[in-house]
């Protein structure tokens, strides 16, 4: 008995080790690449801002990264469904699309593109994971629990909130399952990826809220209702997402066609709106509904943006546009709920991410994370009904939902 129990023990600690050594690699190098992707973003909105001219730039920018996309021979790429199939059955994950990701998503970003940072934050991380498990010649397991640490350590670098990072990396894959074996590496990898970027000029993203109220029933009721009114929200932004690729592809067959009429539209829905607030990641708008400033439509353009965006073929990703149509949505609903506009809107923001990626338990940790722990079980609360009203729609394709919402049943599904 003593000796089957050192057997365990040396194996465990075999693992362990291989796993440390691993997570500190992939920390480390996904950290510097996080961070260099954060300055080339912040650098291509400042440009964006300080040369307006440049929004005339995004049809040319959209053949360009169609064409790249081309030439590396991956004419059609899913995005971070890739990342999710990678993990769940081991298809290969391609180097090449680390620097292609990087700088279609900047040219996107430069040119007034509505997207976000953390899908090409995820295929970083997968693909550079990806590739240094291929060197250590590792088996198809570990491949796995690699590419998860790589998605974590991606998302950390970029958002930094390694916890969240972290569960997030282990959640989205299959709802209703927790790939519990790569906690040490998407934990550990998430912090060193953190603190690498930190040490490089990387930000922790955090925001100090006011008017955050205690647990009471009336407040309970506002919640809920805004928790059901954000699963509506969650489902319209999948929707819509989903829906105008399909759109562009059958009326525009050409991929490229498609890159540079989606850059005139949003040229031309630009000029209409009169402001520059829905092209880019819009986190100058986020802090504003956080604070308690939201225009009421603004919600409805950001979805409209981003989806336009996105299914011409420009890069980036959805949740930076989602946290903006949540805090937005949320600081309008809120206040006609009778709750405060910026907690609505801290509320709105994490259950509406909830909702398009179906991962409650990132979601509560997001806004420990973002806002702090004062009356976490509002928002437990309101992502929880975004989760479970939210039904099966969600951002990623790929994404495979094991367990029913309603009930303890095995219904092994993809997300639509």
């Amino acid at each position: 008995m003593l000796e089957k129990w050192k057997e365990v023990w040396r194996e465990q600690l075999s693992v362990f080790l291989k796993l440390l050594v691993f997570s500190c690699i992939i920390g480390v190098t996904v950290g510097i690449v996080g961070a260099l992707f954060h300055h080339a973003i912040e650098l291509a909105t400042e440009l964006r801002h300080e040369y307006p001219w440049l929004l005339y730039g995004m049809p040319l920018a959209g053949i360009i990264i169609i064409g790249s996309y081309r030439v590396c021979g991956i004419e059609k790429d899913r995005g971070t469904n890739f990342v999710l199939t990678a993990v769940r059955e081991d298809e290969p994950m391609y180097l090449r699309k680390a620097p292609l990701i990087f700088i279609s998503t900047v040219l996107t970003h430069l040119t007034g593109g509505s997207s976000g940072r953390e899908g090409a934050a995820l295929q970083l991380g997968g693909a550079i994971s990806g590739k240094i498990g291929h060197a250590m010649k590792l088996d198809e397991k570990d491949k796995k629990l690699i590419t998860m640490c790589g998605m974590s350590a991606g998302f950390s670098a970029l958002f930094g909130t390694p916890i969240t990072a972290a569960i997030f990396a282990m959640e989205v894959i299959s709802v209703g399952v927790m790939y519990y074996s790569a906690i040490v590496p998407c934990v550990l990898g998430a912090i060193i990826a953190t603190l690498t970027a930190q040490k490089m000029g990387g930000e922790v993203t955090f925001f100090a809220l006011n008017d955050i109220p205690a647990l009471q029933g009336e407040i309970i009721i506002r919640v809920l209702i805004l928790g059901f009114l954000c699963a509506v929200v969650s489902i319209i932004f999948c929707y819509i997402n989903h829906k105008t690729p399909k759109i562009y592809a059958h009326f525009l067959p050409n991929p490229m066609i498609r890159a540079a009429v989606g850059g005139l539209i949003i040229i031309v829905l630009t000029l209409l709106v009169g402001t520059r607030d829905y092209n880019g990641a819009g986190m100058d708008v986020i802090v504003k509904a956080l604070q308690g400033e939201a225009v009421p439509y603004a919600f409805v353009l950001k979805i409209l943006f981003t989806a336009i965006t996105l299914g011409a073929g420009f890069k980036g990703g959805e949740i930076v546009p989602v946290f903006f149509t949540g805090a937005t949505f949320g600081c309008v609903a809120g206040g006609l709920l009778g709750l405060s506009p910026g907690f609505a809107a801290s509320l709105g923001m994490t259950a509406v991410f909830c909702g398009v990626t179906n991962c409650p338990v990132s979601s509560i940790l997001l806004a420990f994370e973002l806002f702090g722990g004062e009356s976490l079980a509002l928002y437990a609360l309101c992502i929880a009904v975004a989760y479970m009203l939210s039904g099966y729609f969600g951002l990623y394709s790929e994404q495979k939902i094991l367990y029913s919402k309603l009930k303890p049943e095995f219904i092994n599904r993809k997300a639509h």
